[in-house]
């Protein structure tokens, strides 16, 4: 059967910054960015609790990170994937322990994921200070209130893929806890509301 679709017309990719490395297949950084920021995605926070090292001393420390990179990945059995910047403190920590959670957060919530995607900042306990949660019991790891749904999460691969790690796993339990509000969305580079 022949092609029906009409041939492509070239089109020139569009310059580089300076400062964009070109990849070996002709897209640079930018390009690829600019391109992805029109993926609209929803945005969730992944939380895990890093265990104390030593048993007599403090009780550990809770660590969060806004993500857009989660998805649903299997029915049967309930599987979710996150990607993980490869050397972050969530990789990291998720290299050596199994256990982890996601609050999908609502529309009302963007200050927590604003909170928890910024670099350079201060220790995750004072950012968890005045945000509502509760502790989850299969992970131990916090779930924001007010949140549209939680899952709390055992790793069962880890897949490297680039600069980044995606971590699949299987979701141990699973609440709708607020049913009010739409979900918060990131769309070219901020975040959004449906609607």
């Amino acid at each position: 059967m022949p092609n029906t679709f009409p041939a492509a017309s070239p089109v020139a990719p569009a310059a580089a910054s300076p400062t964009s490395p070109v990849h070996a297949e002709g897209v640079s950084n930018d390009e690829f960015r600019a391109a992805m920021s029109r993926l609209a995605a929803g945005v969730v926070l992944v939380t895990a609790h890093e265990p104390a090292l030593d048993p007599g001393g403090p009780d550990g420390e809770d660590i969060g990170m806004t993500a857009t990179a989660f998805m649903s990945v299997s029915l049967d059995p309930p599987l979710v994937m996150v990607g993980l910047r490869d050397g972050s403190r969530m990789d990291d920590l998720l290299a050596e322990q199994p256990l982890w959670a996601v609050s999908v957060l609502s529309e009302s919530q963007r200050h927590i994921a604003g909170r928890f995607a910024m670099k350079g900042r201060i220790s995750d306990r004072l950012l968890f200070e005045d945000i509502p949660y509760v502790r989850g019991q299969a992970s131990g790891a916090l779930l924001v209130g007010g949140s549209l749904a939680t899952l709390e999460v055992r790793t069962e691969q880890r897949v490297p893929a680039g600069d980044h790690t995606l971590v699949i796993g299987r979701v141990l339990t699973a609440q709708v806890p607020s049913a009010d509000g739409g979900p918060l969305a990131y769309f070219k580079g901020r975040y959004r509301q449906l609607g």
